[in-house]
This record gives C-alpha cells, structure tokens and sequence, in this order.
C-alpha cells in the first residue's frame, strides 16, 4: 500500500538539570531495546534535552536521520520549555511519555516525571502546541514501548492527512442530501481537495483508450477473479478506467503526496462509460486508494484514515437494513460468544466496492440489480449495470467508524467496534450481518440524533482505541461511541 505514509519513529530523552542527566539516558536505552524486542525500529537520539539549545540539536539530529515521528521521553521531571518546544519545531506528530519509577532507589533514583508530565502537558496548552499525551502517559520500559507501538498507526494518520489531496469527480447524485461535504473541515485538518465534473472523468477515459497498459490490467483482473467470476467482454474497459483513475491521481497530486477519490457512480456513469465502477473502485481500494460512491468525501476521508491506521485494506458501506427476526433465531441467536440481541444487529452493503481480499471465496463480478431496474428495460439482461463485485463480507472483526463536516463546518465522529457474523445474507451486493453491542441505542441516540448519514468506513479488525485516540489529537470534541447498557445517552429516555 504505498499511498500511505511509512512511518520512522524517534526518541528523545529529556533531562531537568538538577536531576541526574544518566538516568534519562538509561532509561531511554532501555525503551529502545524494548521496542526491539517487539519488533519497532526507533531511532534513539544521542542528544538529551536539557536546554533551548540542546532541544535545536536533537530536532536536526532526528529530522537529519529522516524521522517523521516522534517519542519525546521525560526520563525524569524533565525541562517544560525545550521539551514542548520540540513539538513547535519539528516537523511531525509527537508523542510525550514519562518514566515510571523502580528501575532504581528512591534518591538518586527517583526522576519524578510523573510530575514532570502535568508541567508538560501545561506549558503544551500554553504554547498552543499539539502533542499526543496516550490515556496513561506513564509507564516502566515495556510499558512506554507498547505505547510507542500504539502510537506508530495515529502518526501514520495524521502524516496521512497532511500530505492528502481528495480528488472529486461530481456532483453528487440528486436526493444525496447525506453527502453534504463543507470542505472548510478539510482545510481545518490539513486535507486539500481537487473538485472536477463527472464529464472532465468522461473526456479523460476516453482518451486512454486503447492505452498500451491495458491488457496488462486485464490479465491483472482475470487472475485476482478467477475464471467464471468476470466479464471478459467488460474487462478492456474496467482497465481503461483504472488507469484513467490511477493517471488522474499521479497527475494532479501537486504538492500533496497522497490522494483519494470521491466519484460519481450514477445515474449518468453506466450509460456513458458502459459499466458499473464498482469493481475498480475494489481494486483501487485494496492498495490504499480509496474512491467513495456518490461523492461521498467525508467517506473517502474516513476509508483513507482507516487505511493509515489499519495498514490494511477498507470498504465504506451503508448502514443498510434490519437482519429478518427468522435470521436471527435461525442463525445468530445465543450461538456466539456475545449474547446479540435483534437489535445489535444490521446488514452492511453498498454496491459492489468492497475488496475482494475482503469477501468470501464465493464473490464475483456481477451486476447492480438496483441500477438495472432502473436504467435499462424491463426484462433485458443486464448490459451497462455489470461492473459490481459482490458476494457476503468475510466474517471477522471490524471497526464502524467516520469522521463528518456538519452544515455549519463543524467537525464530529463516532466510533463502534464489533463483528461481521459467519452468516449467510442470502442478499446481493456487497454485504455482510454486522453485530456491534448495543447498536440500536447506538442507532438512535448518535447516528440519527446526531444527523450522520447512512454511509460509514469500515476497518477489518479492532481499532477503536487507535481512531478514538487519533480523533482526540485532530481536535475532535464530539467523539460518538456505542455506550454499554446501563450509560444512558444525554438523549436517551430513562423511563423506556
């Protein structure tokens, strides 16, 4: 995936000079060896921070060695002005942490940092400075390395996000009020936006045809199928698509050095470019580079955060219908280890955007049912509406997740973590039975109360803690999540 930021992570040690300078070197040897001992490689600075002076030479030294990332280590009390400072001056996310006692006595011994960490996060609020503080920023070598750990796929986001350009190809589809998209909540984040018409797409792709490259896009298509699983006659221009995409981005990044698309689907695009997106959109996905439906840029924006704190490939999906009461007595009803009520249950879907890495073995190229009923005569067999990748989500754990503008520019999350259940939807699309605890509440009192609208990005795996933590440093205030039964939401009726 090289349309997400490599992350080099660096430690610096500081020192309040009337504490002992050898115990924040040690101390920092020591977080270093830990973190080698899990598998992170962290640059150690040899300068230890004691002054304004000493902090200018450690920001060259790291930045020197091609650190974008940063660990600032109190080993002791450690010196509130030059170490905030470092945050001002290099270019890059910073985490600060502290040394937790009992590597040594309690006189020369003692550093403390845990002290030392309240003047810290003091003169940061102060100086108007941004620094990541962990929900326990204090901790024995081990401890500081797994928060180092943690911290690696929050930096990767926020380098993300400086360095992203969301390219758009719209307007978005009539009655599509729910992607509303105020850009000035990109440029408060640092995201600049490319915004195109639908048509500027059409003159491009037509112009790659008969691109050289494009058998070589086919043959790509045909292996990661699987024969019977495509449309050979539609492959020549699902590639011609994906190279216009893919020259699109390498051609108008500008100054940014990572890009992801919000793109019209319908109801123009089938008939124009004859076929559905979908599947090429999957494909484009699955390397780091999302492209949202229906010009869905706050979705495009939250599927690349996903992809910078995943490292994995991610889908954006509806919230889309309720699983039949037959289904789940049938299928899910006291047969996994959490007790899913009805109501913490859902179908996830879109179309056909979902990666294949993603899907069961069974997926295939087929055709938009919802578009075929619409666009093309009653009774044909599907023409223009092919182009779909569809087939049941492969279950496994996922996080449900976005971060959206409201109208007046304001910007908001939630976050929900839970499953995709080894249960057959018997639907089309892309799709899967989502269970997320308490998901009705969590329905009511955050998506609807809240106004969100029906598309969320969809993490494989548990990284709520990561995104919950990563939305705190962005300077999000309002952070939705699905509280536990028996924490009412402030909308929430407590007679029911």
């Amino acid at each position: 995936m090289n349309n997400i930021p490599q992350v080099k992570l660096g430690i610096v040690a500081v020192s309040r000079d009337c504490f002992p300078i050898g115990l924040s070197q040690s101390r920092r040897a020591a977080v270093v060896a830990a973190c080698a001992g899990k598998g992170l490689e962290v640059y150690e600075a040899q300068t230890t921070v004691e002054n304004e002076k000493d902090m200018l030479k450690a920001v060259e030294e790291v930045q020197g060695a091609g650190c974008n990332a940063l660990t600032v280590f109190l080993g002791n009390f450690g010196p509130e002005t030059p170490e905030t400072l470092i945050a001002k001056h290099f270019d890059g996310p910073c985490m600060f942490v502290a040394a937790a006692e009992g590597d040594g006595d309690l006189i020369n011994g003692r550093g403390d940092a845990y002290c030392g960490m309240l003047n810290c996060s003091y003169n940061l609020g102060l100086r108007g400075l941004k620094g990541y503080i962990p929900e326990y920023p204090v901790g024995d070598a081990q401890e500081i390395a797994d928060k180092m750990v943690e911290f690696v796929p929050i930096a990767r986001a926020v380098l993300g996000l400086k360095g992203l350009k969301i390219i758009t190809f719209g307007p978005r589809p009539q009655d599509f009020f729910a992607c509303n998209a105020p850009i000035q909540g990109l440029y408060d984040l640092g995201v600049e936006i490319e915004e195109n018409s639908e048509l500027d797409l059409l003159v491009s792709y037509k112009e790659h045809e008969g691109d050289p490259r494009i058998p070589d896009v086919c043959a790509d298509m045909a292996a990661e199928m699987g024969e019977g699983k495509y449309y050979p006659d539609m492959l020549s221009r699902m590639a011609q698509f994906e190279l216009t995409l893919l020259d699109w981005a390498e051609a108008h990044k500008g100054s940014r050095q990572y890009v992801a698309f919000a793109d019209k689907c319908w109801p123009a695009f089938p008939s124009q470019f004859g076929f559905e997106p979908c599947y090429v959109n999957s494909r484009l996905a699955s390397r780091g580079i999302p492209v949202s439906c229906e010009v869905d840029i706050y979705g495009a924006l939250s599927e690349y955060i996903g992809a910078c704190v995943s490292g994995d490939a991610v889908t954006l999906l509806d919230i889309n219908n309720s699983v039949p009461a037959s289904l789940y007595e049938e299928k899910i009803q006291g047969k996994f280890d959490y007790d899913y009520k009805l109501t913490d249950t859902f179908m996830g879907f879109h179309c056909g955007n979902t990666p294949s890495c993603k899907l069961c073995a069974d997926r295939a190229v087929k055709y938009q049912l919802i578009q075929h009923r619409l666009l093309e005569p009653a009774g044909s067999d599907p023409d223009f509406t092919r182009g779909t990748l569809e087939g049941d989500i492969a279950p496994g754990d996922i996080t449900f997740f976005r971060l959206q503008s409201t109208s007046d520019g304001k910007l908001r999350s939630y976050v929900a973590q839970g499953e995709v259940l080894p249960v057959p939807t018997g639907s089309f699309g892309g799709i899967g039975v989502f269970a997320i605890p308490e998901m009705g509440r969590f329905y009511r009192h955050v998506l609807i109360e809240k106004r969100y609208p029906h598309h969320g990005a969809v993490a494989f795996g548990h990284h709520g803690k990561v995104l919950f933590e990563l939305f705190k440093l962005l300077g999000i205030q309002d952070i939705g999540f699905n509280q536990p039964a028996g924490m009412l939401y402030k909308t929430e009726n407590p007679f029911c």
